[in-house]
């Protein structure tokens, strides 16, 4: 509301006095301080203090003299420097590098806090009473946060008492202070840094700390002129100008006119963007003292503050919005604002009646505002006094708010702080005034007794002092008091800077230095109690000097409780006009009284902007103007503009014209604007609700700047005449008079007109056309908004049915969120009362996600309207789907009714809906858009018209990105000629479309007749093969287990086939659901000697699997991504094929249910994924012969497809031990001594290896005479109960002469040759072995090395018998005659060579097999098929004598070479090993496990190598790991770390590294990192019983082991993107640190109970994100509710920890039952499981009882383990006060209790009574309940 207006006399006689005052002071403070500025000697007259005065730059000199009329004379005098210049605002007088402190001593308690003692050097005084002692106190609170605070440690100050802030504690912090914290000593200076990067953020050393009792100074450098915030002023703009511009902060009730002078707020807070990576900081100054903020061009900050301490805290960001979410989550994070106070508000002081008041209301009813709420302003109040209404003028207003309550609107009032000491009309008493004066309610006078009297606009009054208690109680006394007698619903609170027409009071203010202070800051006035109190003022929380600017933030305070009292649960408003950083978590804010001119219009955008950044979104301007008539064109502008503050209120002052929307007249255009952006504002209220829940919860701003989004584009940096809503919506207003076109930034991405919905074409700087009626408004691409058909109020609008408008952006995705509760409630998110969606569209669909639904709103609201922009063609089908709490339902079709599509703007429109608000569903459209559906033709580079229609194709070019320019026409393929169905499956002739000559590839002819057999094998298992029948061609001859009869019972079948005829294609329709999930009716079909071509339609864009390939996330990237598959030496790299081939994948339909599809083929082949969704295979040869298995579960996907492969081997139990390996030990003493330091480390380790440096010269079989005494060191380690794995090459060296494994396998003719129509002779290749007596030069470039030092070698044809049976002959003669061993590693056998075919690199035989007609995109597939491995021309012998090409087997390699070695490893050793493979194919798993390849040391790996872990899963092979720390490349420390930890949680857990390397195992670093790989470890080793459990699961059932977790919650389908972490099993969650200095860990944690591993609670989230505390020796492990782990005692070997007796942990589901199972054997035995020799528990807890059961018992008994520690989790916080076990006898025994009641763990220890495990026993728990 306004304010009193002086005359233009008063103000300069109130100038006068002032500088009269001032001169008077300063004359005052000379004469009693002498000289303040200089040190002299006692006896002399000399100067001791010498200013040291370098060239310092014009910016970054500090101002030594900012209190004005500096001179030479004065500047010396303070000891400083004196530099005239003639560049305007520089400073001539500048600080000397030797004032300030000096830092006396340092101590840091911890790596997170440091304590220092500070002592002035030795300097003149600027203003007196320097504190020469202080302590500095710096705190790393969390990872984000920095707190520095320097203070006087022998006198306490004023520290101002937060009520939030002094709450909040430090978070775990994990980064220490040293990365971001550096003091300089002398003279003291701080730096602050980023820790990642160590830039400098604030740099204190350019200037020196003054600390006096009334002046403390502190100035920073900072990186960038990109400074944003401070606060309360008018900023005409929202950058900062860095030009030498001073702000004053203290509140003060004035004019917000564009000076440069102190506002309402006080805001010492700045963000600091830092460049275009959007890295940012911010820095708040906890300090209310009056002060002023000096920014220069250095760029740099000075801050002036007169009292309190200095108290910073900076916070670090990546982002802006991440800056102001860590400010916010320090001062307190926004308050969600009732639903109905985002309506439109009408308000002005002085109406002059109740019945005016009506009038304006009923003439706004009348046009159709929507329009929500009327306020008064004090001319309702009798004398303008609190408490009171006029009962002549608005003699009704009780009943007002039950009159706007009638048609749904709320009424707000004003109550300002100031109390009337006079009584009312007619002698009444004032009881407000009395009973305050009783409660001694007041701000008193300096002698703490009399109360301060001021004058305000009832005339003299006294003023509360809400710091009080006694005052809070009156006030809110008083407000109910009121509230009884006059209804309203909210509460506006003003003039509470504090306000008062006397200057001080009326009395005047005493001489001192409290309102007389050495140093005034530029405020407005220079005079401290200008318009408001004496500075000497007493309140309960100090003087008025330290809390002035604190009145209204303790006003906020005693107002919300005030709120709570009258209106208890309901949400109501506060709306402040003074603030301080926090008010935001209870209170709005208004920019004040601003006028009705062009230049507030626009400045009200960075005042909007600026209080986002302070954390009072609640936020606008008086529209149209406060002062002053507002014309027409302004207020038609300003009602545009305003239609999207978030506080929406148009209000003017006692005096001017009426300015509400209808006193322009019913049919004047500005009602027609007004009504429209109006009614646009309230069908997007719920995404603005959904914003403030956002800053709520998150500290998200929401009205936005648009550099907080396009940081990485400068031209944003600026722009402060548009704003964002959110992340979406873009406003850009009108700001000036007479113009309709307006130079808008759009920022590079998708825009979409609102009121259009058209996109734009151009952005950058673009030329807007916005008519009088017309204000710009975009959408961002991207974006999804919850809408609501818009009404005339709130309370009706909320009524009304839902709708999404959904922008697609250049990747046709979009996102977006929506928060609904009942709009009036308190605490909503805090009592879970509320629905939450996330929205999101990826390749057509649209899927509703409810995340939380605590709520049902009573309206039954229902989605009615979906409005897609950006559809490029109009659907052939748009479905429905609603998704229950378990499967999703059937899809329903909308019929063309529901549908509309405008295919000039491309926006498609569904209406008629009625999805229920608080439900999921799925919405897709089928788009037949011509581009998404082509197929390419040509695949291959450098395509042209020409060639693409000499294939028969269409070549149309398009704009979009990756579309295929030469696509297949719809009738290119085959078409049925014969069909014959059985119950058995079908089968059909096809013959090729001879209307296009050639499929183009002349040198791979088309096969133009091909039979198709589709066969039923099971209910969940069908096949469908397709092959040349006039014709033999190669069939990959990897055995499958398919039942010997097929399916014949149509209802058993999880499915039914169908076929199309022209083209032809196959169609798998999942019956449950109509989901088709396969269909290759599509055109492309291409059947030709050496290029073979299917395309099929995916059900979803889910996919996971094909390998072996790095993908950089689990799910694959549809956006038209080929991925080549040709088994290589090849290091994991990004679409680089690797070491095995594996054309399986697992899909997820919409529905939640899954399959999974093999293509038995094993020629190198590529597989396409395009968003049409669809999957294209092109394989060099073969046949196509497909098997899909209908899982429905992804589970149950695993083990169909592991029982049709083969199941998994179950590895040795010491396997499952931690192993070391490196290559580049130089002999056996380096093993030795490794073995050694982790022995004496304590460190759990099982494993060592071998790699080829034990051989001589890389010759398999032979040991080297570097490592004699290798044999004796193996059989030491073994005894000592740890295993050995050596290495071996398939390469056998020919170049020896004596060299039995060659020549004995020369004469068995076991290496691979050319066919004998070619040569007879072997295919000789180059790999590792040297030949002899040569020197190897190092220095020598690879080629020329391998050319001149590397043997030629031969390749085994593992496919023989005769092959296996010298190869067991070989590792047999090893074993007993040179080195023990008990696994075997085999490497190299893709197969790899280090030249190319052969030596010297000529192939004999077919040129078209070494470079096909096509070629995949293989690593090197310019040099043809042959790169680093044999001639494809290469002949090899299958076990049944059939002679196949390499060209077609090549792929198998390694999966030949795993079953010889796995057969001869259990021959030889007689126990069960363990053979690791790099090459695998499906089936590999039956007999190996895998690593991961030959990766690098880098921190992408570690997240890369759980996606390779859980698509290896998929292939049916467990047992799998990545080289811990990485193999190529030196590990770095925090690295390695992290990769132990996370690689404890591998199932093949090894540390491995590259010759030539640094050592990384565990005891290579320091004691810490040995310390956490030991504790991590132990934990692995701990859960290894759960882990070989999992094992011998996956083993018999077809399981996985590493377990994605959608696997597990495939109905959340927030896990089906989850790649981050991963399950062991079903129970344990792995959520491991995965990047450079990560503290804390952002992870999913599904719908089930958790408890924390390390803790045992329950961690009480779930199905959402948490942020995990992560310090650098933790790793994030919960176990899920329901599940029963068994566990051991760790070892260092598991020789020994499987000794222990076996603990259980008992993980209590919210029922409070639990299951799980324990295998156990002896652990190396072959074949245990065939031959029963295992044990088999089966454990259920329900009603506090724990069964144990004997589900199978052959267990040997050197083997029996007996109970140990049964530890129950989430046993209740009612103490247990009885535990009985009750054993296989039926004999009880009480046991000792011991339960944690906080934790709620049960232990109950059953070791000393020797329950062995292979009998039953139960134990019962009860409570004294």
């Amino acid at each position: 509301m306004g304010k009193r207006r002086f005359s233009g006399l008063e103000v300069s006689l109130m100038v006068v006095f002032a500088l009269m005052m001032v001169v008077s002071i300063v004359l005052i403070v000379l004469f009693a301080t002498g000289e303040g500025g200089v040190i002299k000697n006692a006896n002399t007259t000399e100067t001791l203090f010498v200013a040291q005065c370098p060239v310092i730059a014009h910016a970054e000199r500090v101002d030594c003299y900012p209190d004005g009329g500096a001179s030479k004379l004065k500047c010396e005098a303070r000891g400083c420097c004196w530099g005239p210049v003639d560049a305007s605002n520089v400073p001539w007088c500048f600080f000397p590098i030797n004032h300030g402190y000096t830092v006396e001593s340092i101590e840091q308690p911890n790596s997170f806090e440091l304590n220092a003692k500070l002592k002035r050097m030795a300097s003149p005084s600027l203003f007196g009473a320097d504190i020469h002692e202080l302590s500095l106190q710096a705190v790393m609170q969390s990872n984000n946060r920095l707190r520095f605070k320097i203070y006087d440690p022998n006198n306490e100050r004023f520290e101002v008492p937060h009520e939030h802030v002094n709450k909040v504690l430090s978070s775990n912090p994990s980064v220490p202070l040293r990365s971001t914290l550096e003091i300089t000593e002398k003279p003291f200076g701080l730096t602050v840094r980023r820790g990642k990067d160590q830039k400098v953020l604030f740099d204190t050393r350019m200037a020196p700390l003054v600390f006096a009792d009334q002046y403390l100074q502190i100035s920073a450098k900072l990186p960038s002129n990109n400074v944003y915030g401070l606060g309360e002023h008018v900023h005409t703009q929202y950058l900062h100008d860095m030009n030498w511009r001073t702000w004053p902060i203290f509140t003060r009730d004035s004019f917000p006119n564009g000076g440069t002078h102190n506002l309402y707020g006080h805001y010492p807070f700045f963000l600091c963007l830092e460049d275009d990576t959007g890295k940012s900081f911010g820095v708040f100054l906890m300090n209310s003292n009056a002060m002023e903020v000096t920014l220069q061009p250095a760029p740099a900050v000075t801050y002036r503050t007169i009292g309190g301490i200095l108290d910073f805290y900076v916070f670090f960001g990546d982002t802006p919005e991440q800056v102001v979410q860590e400010f916010l989550e320090l001062i307190g994070r926004p308050v969600i604002p009732a639903y109905w106070s985002l309506g439109f508000q009408l308000s002005r002081w002085d109406y002059g009646s109740l019945n005016e008041v009506k009038a304006t209301v009923e003439r706004n009813r009348a046009v159709g505002i929507p329009y929500d709420i009327q306020y008064t302003d004090i001319d309702y109040m009798e004398e303008k006094k609190d408490f009171t209404y006029d009962k002549v003028k608005f003699s009704e207003l009780p009943q007002f708010a039950d009159y706007l309550h009638e048609k749904g609107q709320r009424y707000i009032l004003i109550l300002d702080p100031a109390v009337a000491t006079s009584k009312l009309i007619g002698d009444v008493p004032y009881e407000s005034y009395d009973r305050g004066t009783e409660k001694k309610a007041w701000v008193f006078e300096a002698d703490g007794e009399t109360p301060l009297i001021g004058e305000v606009w009832p005339g003299e009054t006294v003023f509360p002092d809400y710091t009080s208690e006694k005052c809070i109680e009156w006030w809110i006394d008083e407000y109910e008091r009121f509230s009884k007698v006059v209804k309203h619903d909210a509460l506006w609170i003003d003039m509470n800077e504090v306000s008062n027409f006397k200057q001080g009071s009326s009395k005047g203010c005493t001489v001192n230095n409290l309102n007389y202070p050495p140093f005034t800051p530029n405020i407005l006035d220079k005079l401290m109690y200008s318009k408001t109190l004496c500075m000497d003022a007493k309140h309960d929380w100090g003087d008025h000097y330290d809390v002035h600017s604190l009145y209204g933030y303790s006003m906020v305070l005693a107002t919300e409780k005030a709120l709570q009292r009258v209106f208890g649960g309901n949400r109501t408003l506060m709306l402040t006009r003074s603030s301080f950083p926090g008010v935001g978590k209870y209170s709005g804010h208004w920019l004040g009284d601003n006028a009705a001119n062009w230049n507030d219009i626009k400045w009200a955008i960075p005042g909007m902007l600026e209080f986002g950044l302070f954390g009072v979104p609640y936020i606008g301007a008086d529209i149209c103007g406060f002062f002053d008539n507002s014309t027409e064109e302004l207020c038609r502008r300003w009602m545009q503009v305003g239609a999207f503050y978030p506080f929406s209120r148009n209000h003017n002052a006692q005096g001017y014209k009426p300015q509400d929307p209808a006193a322009y007249g019913a049919d004047s255009l500005l009602v027609e604007t007004s009504r429209h952006y109006l009614m646009i504002r309230y069908t997007l209220l719920p995404y603005l609700y959904t914003l403030f829940y956002k800053a709520h919860t998150t500290g998200e701003t929401v009205v936005r700047p648009v550099m907080h989004e396009f940081f990485s584009d400068s031209e944003s940096w600026n722009v402060d005449r548009q704003f964002l809503w959110g992340k979406y919506l873009l406003i850009t207003p009108v700001l000036d008079p007479g113009v309709d076109t307006v130079e808008a930034y759009l920022p590079n991405t998708v825009w979409y007109d609102y009121e259009t919905m058209e996109q734009r074409t151009t952005t950058g700087k673009v030329k807007l056309y916005l008519p009088a009626d017309k204000l710009g408004l975009h959408i961002r691409g991207g974006a999804i908004l919850p809408t609501q058909r818009p009404d005339v109020t709130t309370t009706y609008s909320r009524r009304n049915p839902m709708g999404l408008i959904v922008a697609l952006d250049e990747n046709s995705q979009a996102a977006g969120e929506l928060f609904w509760d009942d709009g009036d409630s308190r605490e909503t998110v805090e009592t879970g009362n509320y629905i939450h969606y996330t929205f999101s569209v990826v390749y057509g669909q649209l899927t509703m996600q409810v995340t939380h639904a605590g709520y049902k709103d009573p309206n039954n609201i229902k989605f009615e309207n979906i409005t897609i922009l950006g559809v490029p063609y109009p659907p052939s089908s748009v479905s429905v789907t609603q998704v229950g709490t378990g499967s999703p339902g059937t899809p329903t079709t909308l019929p063309n009714s529901n549908i509309q599509y405008d295919a000039d703007k491309k926006v498609l429109f569904l209406h008629g809906l009625t999805l229920t608000l608080g439900e999921t569903y799925l919405v897709k459209w089928e788009i037949k858009e011509e581009e998404y559906q082509r197929l390419d033709c040509y695949p291959e580079e450098n395509a042209d018209e020409e060639k693409c229609k000499a294939r028969g194709c269409v070549w149309r070019p398009s704009d979009t990105v990756h579309i295929p320019w030469c696509f297949y026409p719809e009738d290119y393929g085959y078409s049925v000629t014969a069909a014959e169905e059985t119950n058995s499956g079908m089968t059909v002739d096809i013959t090729r479309n001879m209307k296009y000559k050639s499929s183009g590839r002349p040198d791979s002819p088309d096969i133009n007749t091909l039979r198709v057999e589709i066969r039923y094998h099971t209910s969940d298992m069908l096949q469908f093969k397709i092959w040349d029948p006039t014709t033999e061609r190669y069939e990959v001859p990897v055995p499958l287990s398919v039942p010997d009869a097929p399916e014949t019972d149509e209802n058993k079948r999880l499915y039914k086939v169908l076929f199309t005829k022209n083209p032809f294609g196959i169609q798998v329709i999942r019956k449950s659901t109509g989901t088709t999930i396969w269909d290759s009716s599509l055109p492309g079909f291409t059947f030709s000697d050496m290029f073979i071509q299917v395309s099929t339609r995916l059900s979803s864009e889910f996919v996971y699997g094909f390998g072996e390939t790095e993908h950089p996330t689990y799910k694959h990237n549809l956006n038209y991504h080929t991925w080549g598959m040709f088994s290589k030496d090849q290091p994991p790299g990004y679409k680089l094929n690797c070491y095995g081939v594996h054309p399986f994948y697992m899909g997820l339909e919409d529905t939640a249910d899954a399959h999974g599809v093999l293509l038995l083929n094993s020629n190198a082949m590529d597989v396409t994924f395009q968003p049409t969704p669809a999957l294209t295979y092109r394989t060099l040869g073969g046949i196509l012969d497909f098997y899909m298995v209908l899982g429905p579960t992804p589970e149950m996907v695993v083990q169909e497809y592991t029982a049709l492969i083969g199941r998994p081997v179950l590895p040795a139990y010491w396997s499952l031990g931690f192993q070391l390996c490196r290559y580049g030990y130089a002999n056996d003493l380096e093993i030795r001594d490794l073995y050694t330091e982790m022995r004496a480390a304590g460190i759990p380790y099982d494993v060592q290896y071998a790699d080829i440096d034990y051989m001589e010269r890389q010759l398999d079989f032979v040991l080297d005479s570097e490592f004699p005494n290798l044999p004796a060191l193996v059989n030491e380690m073994r005894a000592e109960g740890m295993r050995f794995i050596f290495i071996l090459d398939p390469a056998i060296s020919g170049n020896e002469t004596d060299y039995p494994a060659f020549e004995r396998g020369l004469a068995a003719d076991v290496f691979i040759k050319y066919p004998k129509e070619i040569s007879d002779e072997i295919v000789w290749g180059k790999v590792w072995p040297d030949f002899p007596n040569v020197i190897v030069n190092d220095s020598l470039d690879w080629d020329s090395q391998v050319e001149e030092y590397r043997a030629f070698t031969a390749f085994p044809d593992f496919f023989r018998s005769t092959t296996a049976a010298w190869w067991q002959n070989e590792i047999m003669d090893f074993y007993n005659n040179t080195l023990k061993f008990d696994g075997i590693w085999i490497d190299m056998n893709e197969p790899a060579s280090f030249v190319h075919g052969t030596v010297g690199g000529k192939c004999l035989g077919n040129p078209l097999l070494e470079n096909p007609p096509y070629m995949p995109p293989l690593e090197s597939k310019h040099l043809g098929l042959n790169h680093k491995t044999l001639c494809m021309n290469s002949e090899q012998i299958l076990s049944n004598g059939k002679r196949v090409k390499h060209y077609d087997v090549h792929n198998l390699y390694g999966w030949s070479h795993a079953k010889p070695t796995y057969d001869a490893l259990l021959s030889t050793t007689g126990k069960r090993g363990v053979v690791v493979t790099r090459s695998t194919y499906p089936s590999s798993g039956k007999w190996a496990g895998h690593w991961l390849g030959d990766n690098t040391a880098s921190w992408d790996q570690l997240y890369k190598s759980i996606i390779g872990m859980m698509e290896f899963s998929l292939f049916g092979i467990p047992y799998t790991g990545a080289d811990i720390c990485g193999f190529f490349n030196p590990a770095e420390y925090e690295m390695c770390l992290r990769w132990m930890q996370l690689g404890a949680f591998y199932p093949y857990s090894r540390n491995h590294n590259s010759i030539n390397n640094p050592r990384q195992d565990p005891v290579a670093w320091n004691s810490t990192f040995t310390d956490a790989s030991r504790d991590v470890l132990n934990i692995r080793y701990t859960l290894l019983p759960y882990l070989y459990t999992l094992m011998f699961e996956a083993h018999t059932k077809g399981t996985t082991v590493v377990r994605p977790v959608l696997h597990e919650f495939v109905t959340d389908r927030s896990t089906w993107d989850v790649y981050k972490q991963f399950l062991w099993g079903p129970a344990l969650l792995i959520s491991p640190a995965l990047d450079m200095g990560a503290r804390s860990v952002d992870g999913y944690i599904p719908d089930a109970r958790w408890y924390d591993f390390h803790t045992a609670k329950d961690i009480g989230v779930r199905k959402q994100m948490l942020n995990m505390p992560t310090p650098i020796d933790h790793i994030n492990l919960h176990v899920r509710g329901g599940y029963i782990l068994p566990w051991q005692k760790p070892e260092n070997t598991t020789a020994y920890s499987r000794k222990n007796p076996l603990g259980l942990i008992v993980a209590l589901s919210d029922s409070g039952t639990a299951q799980g199972s324990f295998f156990w054997d002896d652990g190396e035995g072959i074949d245990t499981v065939g031959r029963n020799e295992y044990l088999l528990n089966s454990f259920v807890a329900e009603s506090n009882t724990l069964t144990s059961s004997v589900v199978h018992n052959g267990l040997p008994s050197a083997d029996r383990l007996i109970l140990g520690v049964v530890r129950v989790w989430g046993a209740g916080d009612v103490k247990i006060t009885g535990v009985t076990l009750t054993d296989v006898s039926g004999k009880e025994h009480p046991m000792i209790v011991n339960h944690n009641t906080d934790t709620q763990e049960l232990i109950v220890d059953a070791t000393l009574l020797s329950i062995y495990m292979d009998q039953q026993f139960t134990i019962t728990w009860k409570t004294g309940v």
